[in-house]
């Protein structure tokens, strides 16, 4: 079964991303298994020890994951800056592990820090996710250009501080689209053509925001860069159901497939298998 390719055709760049030496093929949407060497991201089956890492690399890889996102620092809304050398020294060498175990895994980090993402791209990173938008480190960028990776651009709000405080009008589509439209074309001019863009789900947006943005996510297809979606065991699931993340694997997997059908072409998630069950069964 077969969705929204049609569509697909009157949008090219939206089917593939160039990531350093790479194209990749996104008219079949992609898997990012999400890997977290935190204490403390909000669901404990994130996270994981250097020590089991590549164990837990091999596993994402064979249920079916495309792309593996690692995060030095959790952002859950009760948590903090983690300083520049905390994170640095949780996250060095794991991506040169990977890649000498793994050689064709795409690995994407998960920072808005240049620093970090100098380090990483030097070890073998491919994508920088930046739930910044380049606003926390616009340093960032030169690392991009350097090394030719692929840029995850996330709606959020310019301060750290206030990531998770609702800023939105109620025209919280035009918002975003204003901000995306902005970005890119400040990325185009320095000449970052290879952008994903994230809607942010969770960062800075009520319930209801969450849901219309969910609702209305085919329509930043007039953006023309894949989308990625990030909503596992979120707590627009868990507050709207009144459950745990631990309890909140169907609900995700509903949304997940609902953001397909909606034209995502990533899904940024916890539970690689059952999101890969979601594209092999509708593609």
């Amino acid at each position: 079964m077969t969705i929204l390719r049609d569509e697909d055709k009157h949008f090219p760049t939206m089917n593939y991303l160039k990531v350093r030496d790479k194209i990749i093929d996104l008219s079949k949407p992609k898997i990012m298994g999400v890997l977290n060497v935190t204490p403390d991201s909000f669901y404990s089956g994130s996270r994981t020890s250097k020590a089991e890492l590549l164990k837990r690399v091999e596993k994402m890889i064979l249920d079916g994951c495309d792309i593996i996102d690692i995060g030095g620092m959790s952002t859950r809304p009760t948590g903090g800056l983690v300083a520049e050398k905390e994170e640095i020294s949780r996250i060095k060498g794991i991506i040169a592990s990977i890649k000498s175990n793994f050689a064709e895994t795409i690995i994407s980090v998960d920072t808005f820090r240049s620093s970090v993402a100098e380090l990483t791209a030097d070890e073998g990173a491919d994508i920088i996710n930046d739930i910044s938008g380049f606003d926390f480190d616009p340093k960032i960028l030169e690392v991009v250009v350097k090394y030719q990776l692929a840029y995850v651009l996330m709606h959020s709000a310019k301060l750290f501080e206030e990531l998770h405080e609702q800023q939105l009008s109620k025209n919280v589509f035009r918002d975003l689209v204003i901000y995306f439209s902005e970005k890119i074309s400040l990325l185009k001019s320095k000449n970052i053509h290879d952008v994903i863009i994230d809607p942010g789900f969770g960062f800075g947006k009520s319930l209801e925001h969450n849901y219309e943005i969910l609702s209305r996510l085919e329509e930043f297809r007039i953006l023309e860069r894949p989308i990625l979606v990030g909503l596992s065991r979120k707590s627009m699931i868990t507050k709207k159901l009144k459950i745990s993340s631990d309890e909140a694997l169907n609900a995700t997997t509903v949304l997940n497939t609902f953001s397909i059908i909606k034209g995502a072409k990533i899904l940024r998630v916890h539970d690689v298998r059952e999101a890969r069950q979601i594209i092999e069964l509708l593609y």
